[in-house]
């Protein structure tokens, strides 16, 4: 296969990522009405378990579910930003972005791989593969499109320290 076809190609993967069918030496910044990723959130619901042994049927139970009804919800957590509108996250919740924007490129193995991000002001994020995961030609795809997601995940994330 010839120089000029793997470029093409890559040129094409990148610009998918980046979210156009633009060539890689015209693409533009987007607009500013694009919405930033959203952050994971680790968050879990009690959920009751119910047994029919586990409670007896009493007649103060109506009179126990009335206050727990009236407690007021809790206002939604506030992610922190900074002043120029860009997210403050830690690096786990990073590495989950750049995870998830990388399993949207074919091929992309279901486990086995690992994202760490490291930096402060310019933070940058490093892929690694557990042996046998991927082939080294798709290891290597991953790992020349890691920069360019960096550099469009920098726009709306910084890394909170």
């Amino acid at each position: 296969m010839s120089d000029d076809v793997k470029d093409a190609g890559l040129v094409a993967m990148i610009s998918s990522i980046l979210g156009g069918n633009k060539r890689a030496d015209i693409v533009a910044p987007p607009p500013l009405t694009e919405v930033p990723p959203t952050a994971p959130t680790h968050a879990f619901e009690p959920v009751a378990a119910s047994s029919p042994d586990a409670e007896s049927p009493r007649p103060d139970h109506a009179t126990n579910a009335a206050p727990a009804a009236t407690k007021p919800a809790e206002p939604p957590v506030r992610i922190a930003t900074t002043p120029d509108g860009r997210q403050l996250l830690p690096a786990e919740a990073i590495a989950d972005l750049v995870l998830g924007e990388l399993r949207k490129i074919e091929d992309f193995p279901a486990t086995g791989a690992s994202v760490t991000v490291y930096g402060y002001r310019h933070w940058n994020a490093m892929i690694t593969f557990a042996p046998f995961s991927t082939s080294f030609q798709n290891a290597t795809r991953f790992r020349q499109a890691m920069p360019d997601l960096v550099v469009k995940l920098r726009r709306f994330v910084a890394l909170e320290i």
